[in-house]
């Protein structure tokens, strides 16, 4: 039997781990953590500090694994992410087999939280579908909570709706007709170019909650061309960005 637990760890920062996340790690017999390979080994590195932080004792081995990349060229983008997803799974079931082969209480650490824009839990589940497997989720902060934290403003309008979307729907769909505000994730295209910023309000964030956390507010035509400036120097100096915006518009459209 393998206690599969994952644990999410917010947006990078280790005191953004809760007492209830530092007591799952604490029982583990191995974590596992993935390196996305050269230019963002910074994500592992973070994952190995928290451990540093938190873990007392001997604590648990800690293994890096490679994690296989996705195929960009699949012309359908949800075919491409479920063989992703199985060439992940095949990967943890390897490691996992190879290093603690009688069994016993293994760890992700996972980005945020790992309902919230992640695939870990489907990946968990295809892991359960090939060997016997216990799943245990705990909660961690979400990058929407560090973003509005990072601007010191509500994420809803009073009694009004909040709409989380993905760059790849704000481009394709454009803006949705269920909320004046959206929250915007896995974007890496900057796809706020591809409306209309008449009357829209932006706050952006990037690496949200961490020491290195950068901001930026204001009407998005205004502020556009500051954050594209930003964000492509952000990505330059640290190999790497993660970031997120709401976006709202002041009045109807």
């Amino acid at each position: 039997m393998i206690d599969l637990t994952l644990v999410g760890i917010g947006t990078g920062n280790p005191q953004h781990l809760t007492l209830e996340a530092i007591e799952a790690l604490n029982t583990l017999d191995l974590i596992l953590i993935p390196n996305k390979g050269a230019g963002k080994d910074d994500l592992a590195g973070l994952r190995r500090e928290i451990c540093n932080r938190v873990l007392r004792g001997e604590g648990p081995q800690i293994v890096e694994f490679q994690l296989p990349k996705r195929d960009a060229g699949n012309p359908s983008y949800r075919q491409g992410v479920d063989d992703w997803h199985d060439a992940i799974a095949e990967v943890w079931e390897r490691n996992i087999n190879d290093l603690v082969p009688a069994g016993g209480k293994v760890g992700f650490l996972v980005w945020g939280d790992p309902s919230l824009y992640d695939s870990t839990m489907r990946i968990a589940d295809r892991l359960k579908a090939r060997t016997n497997v216990r799943l245990r989720v705990i909660p961690g902060i979400t990058s929407i909570q560090a973003l509005t934290a990072a601007h010191a403003i509500p994420l809803n309008e009073i009694g009004a709706p909040v709409t989380i979307t993905t760059g790849r729907q704000l481009r394709e769909v454009g803006w949705p007709d269920s909320a004046d505000t959206l929250v915007i994730m896995l974007d890496g295209e900057c796809s706020f170019q591809s409306i209309d910023p008449q009357g829209v309000q932006i706050w952006w964030s990037a690496y949200a909650g961490m020491e290195n956390e950068i901001s930026i507010a204001g009407e998005l035509g205004a502020v556009m061309p500051h954050i594209l400036e930003t964000r492509a120097r952000a990505r330059a100096d640290h190999g790497w960005l993660m970031d997120i915006y709401i976006l709202r518009r002041t009045h109807t459209q």
